[in-house]
């Protein structure tokens, strides 16, 4: 071999191992990032709220809990709360949305501890927990926070144990990018709950409901592939009014997809599209959801 030409295999390896060694310190330095946060204990007072024994405030609860909440989905705690199924994540993770019952992990919280877990994903030990879109719905005022308390306290125990969640080092570093929220706790600890205005169909009150479909479908809520997802997930949908997105869609058919999971075009809605939940909003949330995804700017599909 030509000694030039050993140079330059040699300079070749050489940059290849440099490389490497600089994404392994990154993947260290990120993933240890992340575990450290996971790890930390928040300083966070537990709110004096005590459940209601008040009928109407129950019925509050769960229709919150089964709507904004989307608590009882598949993917999340499951119909009876008792755990919902384990999603294979590929190269992001396993994830099992636990037993939330009194027979679960809910007979472990106090009205106060699992407020506080509501509103800002924080575990009773006080640290933060994975994954659960705390940043979906903690925005609700006080007396629905108390109102969903309420109704979980009502459902029987389910005597079930919660699936594995193991997330892996691409999950981990995409979460510290910002590129998908496994933390939650750090994203909502020291920033002051938003207030909604008063349940109606604005565009304003919609803003807040559509807090439910950024996870999926991004903050621009233009969908596209989801960062690291593997193959097996579906890319979630375009749903700014752009021709690529619901430019054309009249309202009938926004309410015919939320109610049936059934699109325009006749199409069925992957099951991993929690539209069971979406079901069960009320007249009032389906219109202002609607007026807010007619308002905001269209975008072509994948500009998440």
């Amino acid at each position: 071999m030509k000694p030039v030409l050993k140079r330059v295999l040699a300079i070749g390896g050489a940059l290849v191992g440099c490389g490497a060694a600089v994404l392994g310190i990154y993947v260290i330095r990120m993933t240890s990032a992340f575990d450290a946060s996971m790890e930390r204990v928040y300083d966070v007072p537990i709110p004096g709220t005590t459940r209601s024994t008040d009928p109407a405030v129950i019925a509050r609860g769960k229709h919150l809990v089964e709507s904004l909440g989307a608590c009882s989905t598949r993917d999340c705690h499951g119909a009876d709360l008792g755990g919902g199924a384990t999603l294979q994540l590929g190269p992001l993770g396993t994830l099992s949305g636990p037993n939330i019952t009194p027979g679960g992990i809910g007979v472990a919280y106090s009205d106060g501890e699992l407020a506080r877990l509501l509103m800002y994903g924080i575990k009773r030990d006080g640290r933060g927990i994975r994954l659960m879109p705390a940043q979906d719905f903690g925005w609700l005022p006080d007396p629905d926070i108390t109102a969903m308390v309420s109704y979980l306290r009502t459902v029987p125990p389910v005597a079930r144990p919660s699936g594995p969640n193991i997330v892996k080092p691409l999950a981990k570093i995409l979460d510290r990018r910002d590129q998908l929220q496994f933390d939650v706790a750090r994203r909502l600890v020291g920033v002051p709950r938003q207030v909604p205005p008063p349940p109606s169909t604005s565009v304003e009150y919609g803003r807040f409901l559509g807090k439910l479909c950024t996870g999926c479908h991004g903050e621009r809520l233009s969908g596209g592939p989801i960062p690291g997802a593997p193959p097996s997930l579906p890319v979630p949908l375009n749903i700014t009014p752009h021709e690529s997105g619901i430019r054309d869609w009249a309202y009938a058919d926004f309410e015919k997809l939320i109610t049936t999971g059934v699109r325009k075009n006749g199409l069925a809605l992957n099951p991993f599209m929690p539209y069971e939940a979406l079901a069960k909003l009320d007249d009032t949330e389906r219109h202002a959801l609607w007026n807010y995804l007619r308002s905001v700017p269209p975008l072509s599909s994948g500009q998440r």
